[in-house]
């Protein structure tokens, strides 16, 4: 198969790359039955602690429907807990014990993902391609 040929959009660019990592990461959560995408959602869950919907949408920068969405599987299989919010408008998300157990188990499958894409790009690279990638995001 022939390697993608380089493109001046960033957004194309952006995207191809994104892809490419997230298949990395998806080879090696696979023993877990996690995607790269629902790990994020149950390490952001673990480390912030209870969220709502949109709190939980702004931490991955995504919209909230989407983000509704990629809760649904995680809830169904007992990893990730919808209960009341704060007000009648909004719903807490948490970690069940059974997310927790999850996230732990998969977490040196996520830190083996970790070390294969800087030892493919370089560690200071890594290091200067996510700062690069928070100001694209606005957290830098």
């Amino acid at each position: 198969m022939d390697a993608p040929t380089a493109t001046s959009c960033h957004c194309l660019a952006l995207r191809q790359a994104a892809r490419q990592v997230t298949q990395l990461y998806d080879r090696h959560l696979a023993g877990t039955g996690l995607r790269a995408t629902q790990y994020s959602v149950l390490a952001v869950l673990g480390r912030a602690g209870p969220l709502a919907v949109h709190e939980l949408a702004v931490h991955l920068v995504m919209d909230r429907t989407t983000t509704g969405r990629a809760l649904r599987p995680l809830e169904r299989d007992g990893y990730v807990h919808i209960g009341p919010g704060r007000d009648a408008r909004t719903r807490s998300l948490s970690l069940t014990p059974k997310g927790h157990a999850l996230l732990e188990n998969a977490r040196p499958l996520w830190n083996r993902a970790q070390a294969a894409f800087e030892a493919g790009y370089g560690a200071s690279e890594a290091a200067g391609l996510r700062t690069a990638l928070a100001k694209v995001v606005g957290r830098a």
